[in-house]
Order: structure tokens, then sequence, then C-alpha cells
């Protein structure tokens, strides 16, 4: 999103109208954006199988109880290289915050990386810095910390 004008940039294709009418068929609770289609556990099985009978390049990625379908290749850290590369900065020069299985890449390639204290322990174990606090208070913490670095970690 570019908010001095207004305009959404699409990163990546939107998904096939086909995939996402064959999943209403099937009756999946879905929320459809402009390059990923999005359901829930226990959904995921039969979202493969539509993925393999239609014979599409799509991948699937988890986020605590979410099943996110997208374009192959296409991840938070695809989304920022992006961003970063249209502000001029590198992804070593950012600071990132995550909780969840699709937070894995886009960690790796932050220059900061952090986990909010209620991350799963798989993001927890790879990270430079947990927060105390959880959820978004956890944002708050660590940007807190950036803003004052002199000032001690709550």
């Amino acid at each position: 999103y570019h908010p001095h004008i207004g305009e959404v940039e699409a990163l990546a294709a939107a998904p096939p109208s086909e995939f996402v009418a064959r999943l209403h068929e099937l009756g999946l609770p879905l929320q459809v954006g402009k390059s990923i289609v999005a359901t829930w556990e226990p959904h995921e099985t039969v979202v493969l199988q539509a993925i393999k009978e239609m014979g599409l390049e799509l991948q699937v990625i988890f986020n605590k109880g979410a099943v996110m379908i997208l374009p192959s290749g296409v991840n938070k850290a695809t989304g920022l290289r992006a961003a970063a590369e249209r502000l001029g900065l590198t992804p070593e020069q950012i600071a990132g915050v995550g909780d969840a299985e699709n937070d894995h890449a886009f960690l790796k390639i932050c220059g900061l990386s952090v986990a909010v204290a209620n991350a799963l322990p798989a993001i927890l174990k790879e990270v430079d810095f947990v927060t105390k606090a959880d959820h978004g208070d956890g944002v708050t913490e660590i940007i807190g910390h950036l803003l004052n670095p002199t000032e001690a970690v709550s």
C-alpha cells in the first residue's frame, strides 16, 4: 500500500478464480485477498487435494491455525524485500517481529529478528530477541526499546 497516493500494488498474481470457486463449492470458510486465499485448520487436506486435482502451483503456509494459500515462492520475506527496495533499505536494516509458522522466512532476513513472548517454540528458538510481553504488547515493548535503547527493556 502506498499511503501517499492511496494505491495498492499487488506483488503477486491473484488466486485463480476457478480455485476459489472450487473451494467455495466444497463449503470451506474462505477469505480471499489480492494474492491470498485463507481458511482454517483442519481444511488443509481439502485445500491440498483441490490444488492437486486442479494441477495448480500454489503453496500452503500455516499461521497458528490459519491455512494460507499463496502463489509458489511468495511469503512475508518476498513482501519485505519488495517494500525494503521501494524504501531504499535492505532487509538487514529492518527489525521484524513474528510469532507463527508464516514468519520463519521473514525473520531470517531481518537485521533484528524478534519474537513476542507467545510465539511458537520454533520461532522462539531462531530469533535474536524475545519480548517479555505477548501479542501487541510485545510489539510495543520492542518498539519502545528501539526508540530508547539506553533504557532497560521492561
